[in-house]
């Protein structure tokens, strides 16, 4: 049987680059789309460094029924909120480096951001990005897949479909991941580790890993996957 690592994840708005080092990590990559939506969370929001430090970006999402909607679910509230956050991003990035290049594609990801579902625009910024970072993993949805209510069931029932032979995780999984039903599929489980990243030239120090991967390619440009990991970022189980 030949190997497949796939990993199921939540979207994220404009995530950082550890995220995108999980696509780059895998042959398949699946939004986990079916899961209940949480307020104020990397789903809707993402931070960009500024002269004044961090600063959040939120997209304004409405909010039906407290703990019963799903994040496919979750549809936008203020269809202005693109044009919002690109002028942001272009206040914050317009004297960096690589500005010039790459400022008119981040406009035009803003510019067709039009779905009013958040999952489909978190699709198309992640796509738009992994363009820019030489990324070819195709992006799935959970929902193309018969799915399990148990969160590990879920996740191996998936991994089942897809034909994988080994689950790369996000290291926060470990508090609820079941290893035991992943070794009874006999899907190698395996979890990301996104220690050691080397800093870039980055304006208004301290330097800040954790901010949109927008940041990177902005102060970096095609040299922006020296700055990602050059293996999959993982340890085995």
């Amino acid at each position: 049987m030949a190997r497949k690592r796939i990993a199921i994840v939540q979207s994220s708005y404009i995530p950082w680059k550890g995220y995108f080092d999980l696509i780059r990590a895998v042959d398949e990559f699946v939004l986990l789309d079916d899961v209940q939506f949480t307020k104020r969370d990397w789903r809707s929001r993402n931070r960009i460094k500024t002269q004044h430090g961090p600063q959040w970006l939120t997209i304004p999402v409405m909010v039906k029924g407290r703990y019963t909607q799903r994040i496919r679910d979750a549809v936008v509230d203020d269809a202005r909120w693109a044009d919002e956050h690109w002028q942001r991003i272009k206040g914050a990035y317009a004297r960096a480096p690589f500005f010039r290049d790459i400022g008119p594609v981040i406009e035009r990801l803003y510019a067709t951001a039009t779905d009013a579902h958040l999952s489909h625009i978190n699709h198309h910024l992640l796509s738009g990005i992994c363009r820019l970072l030489s990324i070819e993993t195709p992006i799935r949805w959970s929902s193309d897949y018969a799915l399990e209510s148990e969160p590990t069931a879920r996740l191996v029932g998936i991994c089942r479909q897809a034909g994988a032979t080994e689950y790369l995780s996000g290291p926060a999984a470990r508090a609820y991941v079941d290893p035991s039903a992943f070794a009874a599929a006999g899907i190698t489980l395996t979890y990301a580790d996104y220690d050691g990243y080397p800093e870039y030239p980055q304006f208004h120090p301290p330097f800040d890993h954790a901010v949109t991967a927008i940041d990177l390619v902005m102060h970096t440009g095609p040299q922006a996957p020296r700055y990602l990991k050059d293996v999959a970022p993982r340890v085995t189980e």
